[in-house]
Protein backbone atom coordinates (compact mmCIF):
# COMPACT_ATOMS: atom_id res chain seq x y z
CA UNK A 1 0.00 0.00 0.00
CA UNK A 2 2.82 2.34 0.89
CA UNK A 3 4.55 1.62 -2.41
CA UNK A 4 1.36 2.37 -4.33
CA UNK A 5 0.94 5.75 -2.60
CA UNK A 6 4.61 6.62 -3.16
CA UNK A 7 4.33 5.67 -6.82
CA UNK A 8 1.26 7.83 -7.36
CA UNK A 9 2.43 10.83 -5.38
CA UNK A 10 6.00 10.61 -6.71
CA UNK A 11 4.80 10.42 -10.31
CA UNK A 12 6.65 7.20 -11.09
CA UNK A 13 3.73 4.82 -11.20
CA UNK A 14 5.04 2.95 -14.27
CA UNK A 15 8.24 2.12 -12.43
CA UNK A 16 6.29 0.94 -9.39
CA UNK A 17 4.18 -1.35 -11.58
CA UNK A 18 7.36 -3.33 -12.31
CA UNK A 19 7.54 -4.21 -8.60
CA UNK A 20 3.93 -5.39 -8.62
CA UNK A 21 4.21 -7.72 -11.65
CA UNK A 22 4.95 -10.82 -9.48
CA UNK A 23 2.02 -9.98 -7.19
CA UNK A 24 -0.33 -9.51 -10.14
CA UNK A 25 0.84 -12.81 -11.67
CA UNK A 26 0.37 -14.58 -8.31
CA UNK A 27 -3.16 -13.18 -7.96
CA UNK A 28 -4.18 -14.16 -11.49
CA UNK A 29 -2.71 -17.63 -10.95
CA UNK A 30 -4.54 -17.99 -7.60
CA UNK A 31 -7.97 -16.84 -8.83
CA UNK A 32 -9.38 -20.37 -9.34
CA UNK A 33 -8.61 -21.29 -5.73
CA UNK A 34 -9.46 -17.89 -4.22
CA UNK A 35 -12.91 -17.85 -5.84
CA UNK A 36 -13.48 -21.56 -5.03
CA UNK A 37 -13.56 -22.86 -8.60
CA UNK A 38 -11.01 -25.36 -7.25
CA UNK A 39 -10.72 -26.38 -3.57
CA UNK A 40 -8.57 -24.02 -1.53
CA UNK A 41 -6.73 -25.42 1.52
CA UNK A 42 -5.97 -23.34 4.56
CA UNK A 43 -2.20 -23.29 3.94
CA UNK A 44 -0.95 -22.95 0.36
CA UNK A 45 2.73 -22.25 1.06
CA UNK A 46 5.39 -24.81 0.11
CA UNK A 47 6.20 -27.43 2.72
CA UNK A 48 9.61 -27.70 4.40
CA UNK A 49 11.37 -31.05 4.76
CA UNK A 50 13.65 -30.44 7.76
CA UNK A 51 15.91 -33.45 7.12
CA UNK A 52 16.73 -32.32 3.58
CA UNK A 53 16.31 -28.61 4.40
CA UNK A 54 14.40 -28.14 1.15
CA UNK A 55 11.02 -26.75 0.19
CA UNK A 56 8.61 -28.85 -1.84
CA UNK A 57 5.31 -28.05 -3.55
CA UNK A 58 2.22 -28.06 -1.37
CA UNK A 59 -0.73 -30.08 -2.62
CA UNK A 60 -4.49 -30.27 -2.24
CA UNK A 61 -6.55 -33.46 -2.52
CA UNK A 62 -10.19 -33.54 -3.56
CA UNK A 63 -12.75 -35.67 -5.37
CA UNK A 64 -13.69 -34.98 -8.97
CA UNK A 65 -17.37 -34.89 -7.97
CA UNK A 66 -16.70 -31.71 -5.92
CA UNK A 67 -15.81 -29.68 -9.03
CA UNK A 68 -18.12 -27.40 -10.97
CA UNK A 69 -17.87 -27.02 -14.75
CA UNK A 70 -15.56 -23.95 -14.57
CA UNK A 71 -13.41 -25.87 -12.07
CA UNK A 72 -13.10 -28.79 -14.49
CA UNK A 73 -12.07 -26.38 -17.23
CA UNK A 74 -9.38 -24.89 -14.96
CA UNK A 75 -8.25 -28.39 -14.03
CA UNK A 76 -7.85 -29.19 -17.73
CA UNK A 77 -6.03 -25.95 -18.71
CA UNK A 78 -3.56 -25.44 -15.83
CA UNK A 79 -1.48 -28.63 -16.37
CA UNK A 80 -1.38 -27.94 -20.12
CA UNK A 81 0.26 -24.57 -19.38
CA UNK A 82 2.69 -26.20 -16.93
CA UNK A 83 1.40 -24.18 -13.99
CA UNK A 84 0.18 -27.12 -11.90
CA UNK A 85 0.81 -30.81 -11.51
CA UNK A 86 -2.37 -32.91 -11.44
CA UNK A 87 -2.57 -36.64 -10.73
CA UNK A 88 -5.67 -38.81 -10.80
CA UNK A 89 -6.14 -41.77 -8.47
CA UNK A 90 -8.36 -44.77 -9.04
CA UNK A 91 -11.04 -43.66 -6.58
CA UNK A 92 -11.82 -40.36 -8.35
CA UNK A 93 -9.33 -38.69 -6.00
CA UNK A 94 -7.43 -35.80 -7.58
CA UNK A 95 -4.12 -34.50 -6.23
CA UNK A 96 -3.08 -31.07 -7.44
CA UNK A 97 -0.35 -28.60 -6.53
CA UNK A 98 -1.59 -25.34 -5.06
CA UNK A 99 -1.76 -22.33 -7.33
CA UNK A 100 0.90 -19.92 -6.07
CA UNK A 101 3.93 -18.42 -7.77
CA UNK A 102 6.19 -20.23 -5.28
CA UNK A 103 4.75 -23.62 -6.24
CA UNK A 104 5.14 -22.82 -9.96
CA UNK A 105 8.82 -22.01 -9.45
CA UNK A 106 9.27 -25.22 -7.43
CA UNK A 107 7.54 -27.15 -10.21
CA UNK A 108 9.98 -25.76 -12.78
CA UNK A 109 13.19 -25.81 -10.71
CA UNK A 110 12.49 -28.78 -8.44
CA UNK A 111 12.74 -29.01 -4.66
CA UNK A 112 15.19 -26.43 -3.40
CA UNK A 113 16.39 -24.52 -0.35
CA UNK A 114 14.45 -21.44 0.71
CA UNK A 115 17.35 -19.08 -0.02
CA UNK A 116 17.68 -20.42 -3.56
CA UNK A 117 13.91 -20.16 -4.11
CA UNK A 118 14.02 -16.51 -3.07
CA UNK A 119 16.86 -15.90 -5.53
CA UNK A 120 14.84 -17.54 -8.33
CA UNK A 121 11.87 -15.36 -7.48
CA UNK A 122 13.93 -12.17 -7.54
CA UNK A 123 15.51 -13.01 -10.88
Amino acid sequence: MTFAVLGILGHFSKTMMLFFIPQIFNFVLSVPQLFHLLPCPRHRLPRLHPKEDKLTMSIVKFKSSELSTPGKICLFILPKLGLSKVTYDEEEQITMTNLTILNVILRIMGDTHEKKLTTYLLI
